[in-house]
């Protein structure tokens, strides 16, 4: 039986640590040169969760919406290719 400091055991500090560095990575690599690694790894854990939920708030909704365009769910868009690929050429009645 190993010791164990503050409950973590040496699988989960292992565990722990790469989801650490993890969240770290993204919160920078996906907050687009707004945070550096030191600034990051220096911040209250409180405040890294939130930061890291609002990015992956912002992607999942961005990904979210472009799913959308792709499968044509928006009644506010028109498709302007033809299935063959050629582009649909406007008539009077499809002006609104």
């Amino acid at each position: 039986m190993g010791l164990t400091f503050f409950g973590l055991t040496p699988t989960s500090a292992k565990e722990y640590r790469v989801n650490f560095l993890t969240q770290i990575h993204e919160i920078c690599f996906y907050g687009q040169g707004g945070y550096s690694w030191p600034v990051v790894y220096d911040m209250p854990l409180w405040l890294r969760k939130f930061t890291y939920s609002k990015i992956k708030g912002h992607y999942d909704q961005q990904s979210e919406m472009m799913k959308k365009a792709k499968e044509g769910k928006n009644p506010n868009t028109t498709n302007m290719l033809n299935a063959d690929g050629t582009v649909k050429i406007p008539t009077k009645s499809s002006y609104k």
